[in-house]
Order: structure tokens, then sequence, then C-alpha cells
């Protein structure tokens, strides 16, 4: 079974779990993601409790919910979508006319086929959702609308796994674990990171790797309230991720100023793997990024999709389900974060040790017959640009971005040079 389909199989367990951004859809969710990884570790923060300007709300847990007809006939259900009711709805059992029931329901015109996703998290309020087509040919009469859900005192879950490397320094990666039954949006982000996790955990390497799974939002605030010094202290590049799964280009979203490592390693990834993928300025943010890189907290975290949320027509709709995603892309996506931990892992500093341009020819890494554009045809061009920039303040990235090249292909003729003596890192 390849990656992607490991990928995709579990994507498929979790998607019919209603999750929100507390309760026991999140806890059953995180029980299946340590079957993955066992170092994922889950905590529990108490309704009440102040995150910076935020307060956990209460914990909610729905059982059931429908709409009948005078017939007795589910119109609505809630066991059929997770989707078709509004996402922290107080419960409710009561009968009431077609026009009543009307102000209580969303659709989204738009794709009249599509349930969308609604929540009303921080007020109070019971509605349902419905395609607009279904809701067209509702009946006159009375109807009998039941929200069977529960808020209490409660808390709210969230989950991370560090994986120590040679360096206290961290790559950070952030997804979130909150939304009902969508697959694009929520799903691939989570699982994709699970089982990066998992390969790390398996190899030695230079960071040290921090995976956080939260709610999103009031999830990041908590943890990074949580955890601030340590995150300030070590984290040296960090992406969030979601909307991995479709078959459509890929999409990085800026750090604030976009010049950090987290950018200049991801937009070098994407550029020779993906040309044509979308680039965003942070004033265009998505998801957790806007987070960890807001004042004072400055935490260089880019958001990485395929297709960025909001930006499919699918998104936070019932359309965003297993088919809108593929094995093939999430597989894809997978080999595209080991490239990038690749480039991070192996980024580093050197310096020219040689006066002019040196004898390449006696070291084996030049040609023994020079002809008119030989040395560009056979890379050792390439060789003497790099050595242009080993001045002992350009790093590996720098350098690919300057010659335009791969990074690994720079990586090795860093590897070639060092073995020469002709450069060392510093």
């Amino acid at each position: 079974m390849t990656k992607g389909e490991q990928i995709y199989r579990l994507m498929e367990e979790l998607f019919p779990i209603c999750r929100s951004i507390t309760g026991d859809g999140v806890r059953q969710t995180f029980q299946k993601l340590k079957e993955i990884c066992p170092s994922l570790k889950t905590y529990e923060i108490p309704t009440g409790t102040k995150v910076f300007d935020w307060e956990i709300p209460k914990e909610w847990n729905i059982r059931d919910a429908y709409v009948e007809d005078s017939q007795g006939r589910r119109v609505i259900d809630f066991r059929e979508n997770n989707l078709h009711v509004v996402g922290y709805s107080h419960p409710m059992d009561k009968t009431i006319s077609l026009p009543e029931l009307k102000k209580m329901i969303h659709t989204y015109p738009k794709l009249p086929d599509a349930v969308p996703y609604v929540t009303s998290y921080y007020k109070e309020a019971s509605g349902f959702c419905m395609s607009q087509n279904r809701m067209n040919e509702l009946e006159d009469g009375n109807y009998h609308a039941v929200i069977d859900s529960e808020l209490k005192d409660g808390s709210l879950t969230y989950g991370d796994i560090l994986i120590p490397g040679e360096s206290e320094q961290e790559i950070l990666f952030s997804t979130y674990i909150c939304h009902p039954s969508m697959a694009n949006n929520e799903l691939s982000g989570p699982c994709t990171a699970i089982y990066l996790a998992q390969h790390l955990a398996r190899t030695a390497h230079k960071y040290t790797y921090r995976f956080v799974f939260v709610p999103e939002t009031i999830g990041s605030i908590a943890y990074i309230n949580r955890n601030f010094d340590q995150l300030k202290k070590n984290v040296a590049a960090g992406y969030n991720l979601s909307c991995l799964g479709d078959d459509r280009t890929y999409t990085c979203v800026s750090t604030r100023y976009g010049n950090t490592l987290s950018d200049r390693a991801a937009e070098l990834v994407l550029r020779h793997r993906f040309p044509q993928y979308n680039h965003y300025p942070f004033l265009n943010r998505g998801s957790d990024e806007r987070q960890y890189n807001m004042p004072g907290v400055d935490i260089p975290v880019c958001g990485l999709y395929r297709s960025k949320s909001n930006e499919y027509e699918q998104y936070h709709t019932s359309l965003d389900n297993m088919d809108f995603v593929s094995a093939g892309a999430l597989g894809d996506s997978f080999q595209f974060l080991l490239d990038l931990v690749f480039v991070l892992e192996h980024n580093a500093v050197y310096k020219n040790l040689c006066l002019c341009e040196p004898q390449l020819g006696k070291r084996g890494l030049y040609p023994k017959t020079s002809s008119r554009g030989s040395s560009k045809a056979n890379g050792a061009f390439k060789t003497i640009d790099f050595l242009a920039y080993a001045d002992g303040t350009n790093d590996l990235i720098s350098i690919a971005n300057t010659i335009q090249m791969p990074f690994s292909d720079v990586f090795d003729i860093a590897q070639r040079l060092a073995e020469t003596g002709l450069i060392e890192k510093l």
C-alpha cells in the first residue's frame, strides 16, 4: 500500500466522526491518530480558562438531530450527514410551521445540491443546514425539529508530538482537528501530518520536530498560550497544514513579511517541483498561520495547501467529501513535505577557501576536454556559480535560488566541494 493510500484509508475511517472545537468527536479522532503514532500526547483545558484574550468555551456534544414532516419522515437527518446541524446548536424539541423552520435552515444557493457547513461557537443558536434544492421541495405543514445535544462545563482537547533531534531548534507542523465530515479542508491536514510524524520518529535528524493538532483558532491560541516560551525560543521554521488532498496545484501563504527560513525553504521546493504553484501574501492568510505570526508571537509559520481554504467551490460544504480527494494527491503532498524536510535538514552556510576560481579539472570536477559551451552542458559552470556565492554569508537555499537550481543539486555540489577541501561549512 502506498503512503497516499494509507493516508486516504485513515481519512475514510475518520470521515464519519462529528468533530467540533470541543467534544468526544475530537477525542475519538485522537484515539485513531495515536494508533499511527503512539507518541501523540493529548491534553485538556477546562471550560472558562483564559487564553490571552479568549476563553475556553463550554464543551459541545451531539447525539442526534432531525426534522420530521407530518408523516414522520425525516427531511433532515444528522445521522445521514453531520453537516445537517449548525455546529454548537443548543438542544431543542418542538413542532414548528414551515415558515418558522425555514428561518432556522441555512443553504448555499450557489451550489444548490450542497449542504453548507455552519457554526455558532460563541453565540447561542440552534439551526439546521440542507441543500437549497431539498429545501425547495419541503411542503407546507408542521414539522418536528429535534436537536439532542449538550453544552456543559467540560474541556478543549488538543494534542502534540515532540520528536527530538540533535538540536533543540525546532521545525513546527501545525494542523487543525475540529471540522465534521469534510475531507480536504479537515482530514487531509492531520492525516498527512500524523504519517509524517510517524516517518520522522523512525529516522535520525538535525532538528527537533513538533507536531501540533488543535481545533482551529481557539486551539492554536490556547497552544501558544501554554507553550509560548518554548515556541519563541526554539522554533526555527513552521508550517500550518491544510487542504492537502485535492489534485490541483499547491499554495503557500507567506509569514507576515515573507522573508523567513520557512518562506524561503517552502518556496524553493515549490518553485522547482510545482512551477505553477500559487503564492499568497500574509494579507490573504487562511488558517492558523495567522495566530503564530501575530505581533509579539512572531513564530515564523507559513500556510501550506493545495487548493487554499475558501478558494475552491466545494470548501465548507458536503461536496468536500472523499470523492474530492485522491490517494495520489495525498501521496504527492506527503512527498512534498519530505522534500521540504530534506531542505531544512541539509541547509547550511559554506565558505569558499580558494582565491580566484579553483582548478576543478585536477579534482575531477571538470571534463578532460573543453569546447564552446561544454562547461555549461556538463555542470562545471554551475559549480563555479556555487563557489561565487559561497562567501560565508549565503546558505544553500539562497544559493539555490540565486543560481536557479533545485536544492538537491546544490547540496550535491556542496558535498563534492567539501570533500575536495575547496569549501568549509560554517
